[in-house]
């Protein structure tokens, strides 16, 4: 069994037992969430899709942890005018273990 969810502007495909990292959430390590922004539940060959939600639907999932993904480099220049800058970003994410599905 399968679900789209949608989660911090996102969506992802989850099956029960998978792990993912998302958009920062505000909920404590080993708190569970549930999340109720279903698009999709499929299994086998069976496919519900909602419009634009799956009405009852919902994923339940447990915070595993929290953290910073890998850093991206910025770098502006302009040639010939001695203008260069240096940046940086790195996202903070939440780690989900999927739990349960429901309908």
């Amino acid at each position: 069994m399968y679900a789209l969810i949608k989660t911090g502007g996102k969506q992802f495909k989850v099956a029960i037992g998978e792990k993912i990292k998302v958009e920062q959430i505000a909920a404590d390590v080993g708190q569970e969430i549930v999340i109720d922004q279903v698009l999709a539940v499929g299994s086998g060959a069976e496919l519900t899709i909602g419009t634009p939600l799956v009405a009852g639907a919902t994923v339940t999932a447990t915070v595993v942890s929290h953290g910073k993904h890998d850093k991206v480099r910025i770098f502006k220049m302009r040639r010939r005018k001695h203008y260069q800058r240096h940046g940086g970003h790195r996202q903070t994410y939440t780690e989900l273990e999927i739990g349960a599905i429901g309908v």
